[in-house]
């Protein structure tokens, strides 16, 4: 069983699938803390959307040194503690190789390179899934204002990028999750997703609980 007195949780997944929903539920749940993904605080994002190809790079630096600034060295014994999280700092090389054009990219990984940021292994990843149409959905059910210009071929370029990321990932336990066909915040399937985390997982896992009427 994990031993839930001490960990870092992340939930990760694209924009819309329910990260920090789960991860405060999750928080609330173990007893952890939370460490929430402050992306308001780029002043890029609201035009991003409207112009992904216009201000990708801009957005993506500024994500970059926000960074810098949290996963320092002075701040790696935050991650020695509980902590569950709505977000995966490698996310950023996700984005960076999926929107940036060649010339763009390879500026930014050179200023990454030069940076010192602390990389935390978690010791569990939650990967949220779900279907386009699902995504869509959710995002406008939520009525973020800047993102109401995320377009459906944005949206389906940055959910093939996660799929092919978690496809080969292994650098730690992996539990996945398809949202489009599991409701994690009922009761019922909520309670078991508890006990799955407790588990001492390794590798890869899926999350198909059997719902109570089979």
């Amino acid at each position: 069983m994990r031993n839930t007195s001490a960990g870092f949780i992340v939930v990760e997944g694209p924009i819309g699938v329910g990260k920090t929903t789960l991860a405060k539920k999750l928080a609330n749940s173990l007893g952890y803390n939370i460490y929430l993904e402050e992306y308001k605080q780029n002043p890029f994002l609201e035009n991003f959307y409207s112009d992904v190809e216009k201000y990708a790079l801009g957005t993506q630096l500024s994500f970059l040194l926000h960074r810098a600034k949290d996963f320092n060295e002075n701040k790696i014994n935050i991650f020695k503690k509980k902590i569950v999280s709505d977000f995966f700092i490698q996310k950023d090389k996700i984005f960076a190789e999926t929107i940036l054009n060649d010339k763009e990219l390879n500026l930014y990984l050179d200023i990454s390179n030069r940076l010192d940021i602390f990389l935390p292994c978690p010791d569990l990843v939650i990967y949220l899934q779900a279907d386009q149409d699902s995504l869509v959905e959710r995002i406008k059910s939520r009525a973020n204002y800047f993102e109401k210009q995320i377009s459906s071929d944005y949206l389906k370029k940055i959910n093939d990028a996660y799929t092919s990321f978690f496809y080969s990932y292994k650098e730690s336990p992996l539990l996945i999750i398809n949202t489009s066909r599991v409701n994690i915040h009922t009761d019922h399937d909520y309670s078991l997703l508890l006990k799955e985390i407790k588990r001492d997982l390794k590798g890869k896992n899926f999350f198909n609980p059997i719902s109570p009427e089979e």
